[in-house]
């Protein structure tokens, strides 16, 4: 997938004014719309500043496209970075899913992502509830098993009063409830933009991520851990230390394990109504020949042992 360069597109300064890029796209709409357009590929340039306006006009798009950098070249292979979004707050809802008529870098940034603001009509009997707001937030595994309260700093795009992208931040203390899943949302009530009239303010949805952690990987509520083995308590059976998100267990290897057996904690994956698993892969790890002692050792087993691992390839 290429990268888009939406300014470059349009023709304006990442610093443009939004009355500098609405010209620029009015210009140039005018040049490619297809009914008029003498151009060569004058509808293809057109969806093309189309999509880019559609980005740059946007203050909570334009802001997230901006999170990327400026390190990316137009045609360069891109793919998202992970959790490039987190802590951005966003008005309006999640959408169900990409344009088609945008490119497919367009729905990798925008596919699920922010549907924008959207405008009310204002009139002195006119009510309305507010819009709900979103943001994701990282947060680490551990508070999925105590809970916690945590300070998030949000970022929230907009426009000044010359029509220049800034972002200001908030500052919230969340609970994090324990139990809470990857994906899940914290709802914070009254959160969001205010109402119009007598209407109440919307709320801000926080949809939780973990933050990569060094020892489990996670799939909803389940965890899975990579745990070395020597060779002879995989061979002979043995109680080794394991850790675990609540702590060392004693675990106990069965005889003849080999690297890959799965063993399941039940229980000990992330809390909830009907608590996750935890699954330790094992993974036998060799000592170090690095000692005339140990190379003799090995030699030994050679010689002694008559260990064939490639028989079952008939060889």
């Amino acid at each position: 997938m290429e990268f888009k360069d939406y300014y470059n597109i349009i023709g304006v300064q990442r610093t443009a004014t939004q009355d500098e890029i609405k010209r620029a796209y009015r210009k140039l709409a005018r040049k490619y719309h297809p009914d008029v357009s003498k151009v060569a590929d004058a509808e293809q340039h057109f969806k093309e500043v189309g999509e880019a306006y559609e980005v740059l006009k946007d203050p909570e798009k334009r802001a997230a496209y901006d999170q990327l950098g400026m390190n990316w070249k137009a045609g360069q292979e891109f793919r998202p970075p992970p959790d490039w979004d987190a802590n951005f707050e966003f008005r309006g809802g999640f959408a169900n899913g990409g344009d088609s008529s945008f490119s497919d870098f367009f729905d990798s940034l925008f596919g699920r992502g922010f549907s924008g603001s959207q405008g009310a009509a204002a009139g002195p009997q006119f009510h309305t509830q507010g819009e709900d707001h979103h943001a994701k937030i990282m947060i680490d595994l551990e508070d999925a098993f105590q809970g916690a309260t945590r300070s998030l700093t949000l970022r929230v795009p907009d426009f000044d009063a010359q029509g220049r992208l800034i972002t200001r931040e908030r500052i919230l203390n969340v609970r994090i409830p324990k139990g809470v899943k990857q994906g899940q949302k914290i709802r914070l009530t009254g959160q969001g933009s205010s109402g119009l009239g007598s209407g109440m303010a919307g709320d801000l949805y926080l949809e939780v991520e973990f933050r990569l952690h060094p020892l489990y990987s996670v799939e909803g509520r389940d965890l899975t851990l990579n745990l070395p083995v020597a060779p002879w308590e995989a061979a002979l059976g043995a109680k080794v230390k394991t850790p675990t998100p609540e702590g060392n267990i004693d675990l106990k290897i069965p005889p003849g394990s080999v690297t890959g057996c799965k063993l399941r904690l039940k229980g000990r994956g992330i809390p909830g109504r009907t608590s996750g698993d935890l699954y330790v892969n094992l993974q036998i790890t060799l000592p170090p020949a690095d000692t005339d002692q140990a190379k003799a050792l090995y030699r030994r087993m050679e010689s002694e042992l008559g260990f064939n691992p490639r028989v079952r390839l008939g060889i």
